[in-house]
């Protein structure tokens, strides 16, 4: 399979190494500092001899090197900066985006595509209208990261394997994600048997804000090992037709009762990408929380929209 990779910073050159030592596919790794594609795809493909692995990467500053790409993964933006949210790189982003989609709609039009870049819900719901794709094949990463950091800090906190963890996050990428305790067991077993509520609260605050933490410890740029993994999960689950579960963002059409906005929710991801939403039995506080995180985002992206 081709699978490009838009935007040669720390998140897509971890990821696009991560795909080629996967042997997922060959990579176009892509950038408008195209000596900084082309180093990393060279670096790259150097380590295929170390590493075992037969995967080609190209690095190109030319984005119609996307042409006929079985997937295409947008990670191209500016990163937070310490104090920044997410919503602050909203248009700066959006313009960025807007751009590339133009050409991506012709270059490959059967591609299924996986949305990166910050405020990430409204990224990709813009995607998904400038694209025209239908609505499974555009998606965004978001709470597979997340989860996969309330995981991390489960494992810290109760003393167990973070293989042992399944952890459930929905809702907005960023500071109004849902963590689940209800959906999220340790060994199989619900949360409550290893953990008391106050370090189950405590968890998902850390859990809603570790993006910042991350970008707080950086000082310049923003968490880039985690989302490249998730990443390579996401586009592995395509590659294979895996029809794992996954927690992304995607465009609700009356699932959870929400309608007309990408927000994170947990979906069956196979060859042609998002096959089916999972619906969770969401308690009245939880469905609140939800309603609310998708109000907010409507309501920056009918602004995004109206600009």
């Amino acid at each position: 399979m081709k699978i490009s990779v838009i935007g040669a910073g720390n998140v897509g050159g971890t990821a696009a190494m991560r795909i080629a030592q996967e042997r997922l596919g060959d990579v176009v790794l892509v950038d408008i500092a195209e000596g900084l594609a082309k180093g990393k795809a060279a670096d790259i493909n150097d380590a295929g001899n170390v590493l075992g692995y037969d995967c080609r990467v190209e690095g190109s500053g030319d984005i119609s090197a996307v042409n006929g790409s079985d997937i295409v993964v947008f990670t191209a933006g500016l990163a937070r900066k310490p104090g920044m949210t997410r919503e602050d790189l909203l248009n700066k982003n959006a313009a960025i985006l807007k751009e590339a989609c133009l050409k991506i709609k012709v270059a490959a039009p059967g591609a299924v595509f996986i949305i990166v870049t910050n405020p990430l819900d409204l990224m990709t719901a813009l995607a998904l209208r400038l694209t025209g794709f239908s609505r499974g094949r555009v998606f965004g990463m978001g709470m597979t990261l997340d989860a996969s950091r309330f995981a991390n800090i489960l494992s810290e906190m109760a003393g167990a394997p973070v293989s042992s963890i399944g952890a459930c996050v929905i809702g907005s990428h960023g500071e109004g994600m849902i963590p689940l305790p209800r959906f999220t067991t340790v060994n199989g077993k619900p949360l409550s048997a290893s953990m008391d509520a106050d370090a189950v609260e405590e968890a998902v605050r850390r859990t809603v804000g570790r993006g910042q933490e991350i970008v707080s410890y950086f000082g310049n740029g923003s968490a880039y090992i985690a989302p490249s993994a998730a990443i390579c999960d996401l586009v592995k689950a395509v590659v294979m037709d895996s029809r794992r579960i996954r927690g992304v963002s995607f465009m609700l059409e009356g699932e959870y009762g929400l309608r007309g906005m990408c927000i994170g929710v947990p979906c069956r991801i196979g060859r042609s990408g998002v096959q089916e939403v999972i619906e969770l039995e969401l308690d009245a506080a939880e469905s609140g929380k939800l309603r609310a995180s998708a109000e907010g985002l409507k309501k920056l992206f009918s602004a995004l929209c109206a600009a």
